[in-house]
């Protein structure tokens, strides 16, 4: 794909179609990969974003019980050190 340079204020950039901002989920940010002879825009994920409102609605319907029980009380593990 070819792309044209464009004057961005006393800076020059790429534009994006929102096409391919969508098929790559682009938001606000790229990382900048530079390496011998390619330069790769990466898009920045965030994996545990959301989570802390996930785990507020789990609080507030008490999911957020332990599901395994405790193994060890904390005599046996002193015992085993």
């Amino acid at each position: 794909m070819e792309l044209n340079i464009i004057r961005m204020g006393n800076s020059k950039g790429i534009r994006l179609s929102k096409t391919i901002l969508d098929k790559y989920g682009i938001k606000d940010k790229v990382e900048l990969v530079l390496e011998k002879d390619f330069i790769v825009f990466k898009a920045i994920s965030n994996p545990r974003e959301g989570w802390d409102k996930e785990f507020s609605k789990m609080n507030k319907n008490g999911d957020d019980r332990l599901v395994i029980n405790v193994v060890f009380s904390d005599k046996q593990f002193e015992e085993m050190r």
